[in-house]
């Protein structure tokens, strides 16, 4: 099953002439493609699926999507891939 997680964007730059940003999943950090939403700002929270941002959401809504994810697991394997 794929999931599209919702995160906060904590850094925006171009890389290769993409729009990129680092996004924070409770705690993963990850490299997401921002090229869908060129509105999306640091602090902005997004829902991100298989590497792109897709959707710009609420903050009360992402972390209540987080706090469910983590209590069904559904976040388990994303924990083990943490950047700096």
């Amino acid at each position: 099953m794929c999931l599209a997680v919702p995160g906060r964007v904590e850094s925006v730059y171009e890389a290769d002439g993409t729009r990129m940003g680092k996004v924070n999943f409770g705690g993963v950090v990850k490299e997401v493609c921002l090229a869908y939403l060129p509105e999306l700002t640091v602090g902005d929270y997004t829902i991100v699926h298989v590497g792109f941002a897709i959707s710009k959401i609420d903050e009360t809504t992402a972390l209540e999507t987080l706090r469910t994810f983590e209590s069904l697991g559904l976040l388990d394997d994303e924990g083990q891939e943490q950047t700096p």
